[in-house]
């Protein structure tokens, strides 16, 4: 028999409508998600934590922190194969990267929730647990790291996104694909994460933000940043890390100022890299002394340099962290 430990935070898969036709709101404990499962997985002992519900869209880093150090706790026990977190989907692909930063171990951490409330008739939400609760007891995700898995499919916390507002199988890793699959109550692994980064970091600085410009788009967000306690930023640039005119002077007024200054593609594939100068081209910017974030999102490099900060690691450090992710 395999313990297996199901951290309750809320999302579309623990909610239901208030009224008929009201809104939706996360209202159901774990043990409810529990007994919502059409059959349990054989051979597995599930114990239920709950965790603050909410929509995960109410979520802040220092919740999502605690989140993780309880995930780290749970799996020193040495009965526990694994944890599962039921969670909502607008920031699971953020929590689960956080998960893959902090979490302190190498059993199996699966992140899954639903599309489809949990007061519909044909919700989501039960398949997809029964499926994350067969994986986090399986020897083949040992060492994997933190992942999402949903619609029966195993996604990297490095490469996953969601892709559609509202479909069962929003999660995609684009560029690279799926980690493997749950088939009939089996699970299959076809690929390994490449690249995997741990941080003791005690906590997540929340004074990072995130800036993405458009088509003509002027820095006055970046003078904003300076003057209002900003500790570091992130661009979702276009293309191979490209600004418009008039950023990289701001982000050197910035990194003046000992504010580390990120730029990530905005483009679901490929990665940054110095090809354009000119005005605020991606070499101009990392003159500048910009950090070229890779082939990392946006979102995640804002909680991987947030990381960072909060683990009090230096600007060289930090740059180093970032390089692992091209």
């Amino acid at each position: 028999m395999k313990n297996v430990v199901l951290i309750s935070t809320g999302g579309t898969i623990a909610s239901v409508a208030d009224h008929a036709g009201g809104p939706v709101n996360a209202a159901l404990a774990g043990e409810r998600l529990l007994g919502s499962l059409h059959a349990r997985p054989e051979g597995i002992a599930v114990r239920v934590v709950d965790f603050p519900a909410r929509g995960s869209y109410a979520l802040d880093l220092a919740t999502v922190h605690a989140l993780c150090a309880k995930i780290t706790e749970t799996l020193a026990d040495g009965d526990v194969a694994g944890v599962v977190v039921t969670h909502g989907t607008d920031t699971m692909e953020e929590s689960v990267f956080l998960a893959d930063l902090l979490v302190a171990s190498d059993k199996p951490v699966v992140f899954t929730g639903a599309q489809r409330h949990a007061g519909v008739a044909d919700t989501d939400g039960p398949r997809n647990l029964g499926d994350a609760l067969t994986c986090a007891a399986s020897e083949a995700l040992v060492g994997l790291g933190p992942v999402i898995l949903f619609e029966g499919e195993i996604h990297a916390a490095r490469d996953v996104s969601k892709v559609h507002a509202s479909r069962v199988d929003t999660f995609r890793s684009p560029g690279v694909g799926k980690l493997g699959d749950v088939d009939a109550g089996k699970v299959y692994v076809t690929r390994k994460p490449a690249v995997r980064v741990r941080i003791d970091a005690p906590r997540l600085d929340p004074d990072v933000e995130l800036i993405a410009p458009g088509l003509g788009t002027t820095p006055r967000l970046l003078d904003f940043c300076a003057e209002s306690g900003v500790t570091g930023v992130v661009i979702s640039a276009f293309g191979r890390g490209n600004a418009p005119m008039g950023f990289a002077d701001a982000a050197e007024r910035l990194i003046g100022m000992g504010i580390p200054v990120v730029i990530a593609t905005r483009c679901t594939e490929g990665r940054t890299m110095a090809v354009y100068g000119n005005d605020s081209g991606a070499t101009t910017l990392e003159d500048a002394g910009c950090i070229l974030g890779g082939s990392l999102s946006a979102y995640k490099s804002r909680l991987l340099l947030s990381a960072l900060l909060g683990a009090g690691e230096s600007a060289e450090a930090i740059k180093t962290y970032f390089l692992h992710f091209g």
